[in-house]
């Protein structure tokens, strides 16, 4: 998009449209007026979060990718509200879920090793001149991105020799079909009672869960002072502050002494910040600092997860779709692979749609965007999409290897 056709440059004044939206979208949501009562019934406030956003950035009113809000949500607010969400968190309990949400997760993996080449084989037989030369190639990056993150997408496009103008296609391509997928999850986090209720699904460990922390915060719960938000905002940007030190000192040391390792996200400034931030708030939660929930340190983390919502929402153009409808089509086909087989075998093995939605949003939107389909569930549920993510990043480098080699078999 042309810097000229924006009419919002600075980004001020987009934050502050972005915090009228949030605003409005809130106060409708828990409004008495049957209207909204009934649109809020079917159209989650999530979604709208995300979607409104995005709306504005496709039709010109603000440039979403010349913007620094979305760094400055993904590098500060996340690991700030990563580590208020992880304040209150029982860790047995969350090892507790069981292994349901590593199989979901797993299978979510395996729908996008299998998915990309059989959406190829299917529409590459039928558009064999679209879809034929190094367009497997360039699809290999996408399964980098959706499996692991931004560098194992990096790495596919070194190992696979991707052209630059194929990967700005499939950077496009993975950007909207990601994010099309995350408003469908967040769509079915708002039905999930129904959605477990029709595949018989047990939940109680989720809701064992979720019921600790919410008769943690009924028994301790009070009005916060001002002491108590200061404190609030020393912890969460602390330890946000600690995780940048951490992470600008550990992983150039790794992509220096140990530049193998690049492939698999440890060279990664933003993997470490993700990882310490976690780490420390779930070492704090076992501290007297867990006393910060009782003054509401989740709710501050959950603004700060919907500001993160917003900004994501501002990187998605869906009049992109016009200028390359065949490789969309393509990238719809894959991603229903993938959503189909999990919908599967959650099916089989009765797994919640807890473990469904985050297990595939771990895999293809990564940590800074599984903690939001997490938390749409519950506040107290984000950190198991973080974990579940962090292992993406491990698996990455291999999966999108193992895929690329598919795609290469199959291409037409």
């Amino acid at each position: 998009m042309q810097e000229t056709t924006v009419l919002i440059t600075n980004d001020a004044v987009v934050l502050g449209l972005l915090a009228l939206i949030l605003g409005l979208v809130f106060y409708t949501s828990h409004s008495a007026n049957r209207y909204c009562k009934a649109f809020y019934r079917y159209v989650p406030a999530l979604l709208l979060c995300y979607f409104i956003p995005s709306l504005l950035n496709s039709f010109g009113i603000i440039d979403g990718e010349g913007s620094a809000l979305y760094k400055m949500a993904s590098r500060y607010l996340l690991p700030a509200s990563l580590v208020l969400l992880t304040l209150s968190v029982d860790f047995k309990a969350i090892i507790g879920l069981g292994p349901k949400a590593l199989i979901m997760f797993l299978t979510g993996t395996l729908g996008i090793i299998i998915g990309g080449p059989l959406a190829l084989l299917m529409l590459g037989s039928l558009y064999p001149e679209a879809l034929g030369g190094d367009i497997w190639r360039g699809m290999s990056t996408i399964a980098g991105s959706w499996i692991g993150g931004g560098a194992n997408q990096a790495a596919m496009k070194e190992v696979f020799e991707v052209d630059g103008s194929i990967f700005s296609v499939m950077i496009t391509v993975d950007v909207i079909v990601a994010n099309v997928w995350m408003a469908v999850l967040l769509l079915m986090a708002s039905r999930a009672s129904y959605f477990d209720q029709k595949t018989g699904a047990d939940t109680s460990a989720i809701r064992h869960l979720q019921q600790k922390i919410e008769n943690y915060q009924a028994q301790h719960a009070r009005i916060p002072t001002m002491h108590d938000l200061m404190l609030i905002f020393a912890v969460a940007f602390g330890v946000t502050g600690f995780s940048h030190l951490i992470a600008d000192i550990v992983a150039p040391w790794i992509g220096r002494e140990a530049p193998v390792l690049a492939d698999y996200s440890l060279a990664s400034t933003f993997f470490w910040l993700v990882v310490v931030a976690t780490t420390v708030g779930l070492i704090l939660s076992a501290t007297r600092v867990r006393q910060l929930e009782a003054v509401g340190a989740s709710k501050v983390g959950s603004a700060f997860l919907y500001i993160l919502v917003a900004t994501i929402g501002m990187h998605m153009d869906v009049t992109a779709i016009l200028d390359y409808p065949l490789m969309f089509v393509v990238g719809i086909v894959w991603m229903a692979f993938h959503a189909g087989l999990m919908l599967l075998v959650a099916k089989l093995i009765k797994a919640p749609l807890f473990y469904m939605a985050v297990g595939s949003q771990a895999n293809v939107g990564g940590a800074a965007s599984a903690p939001v389909v997490a938390a749409a569930f519950h506040p107290s549920l984000a950190p198991v999409g973080v974990l579940l993510a962090i292992l993406g990043y491990g698996l990455g480098t291999y999966g999108a290897y193992l895929c690329g080699l598919l795609l290469r078999m199959v291409a037409p």
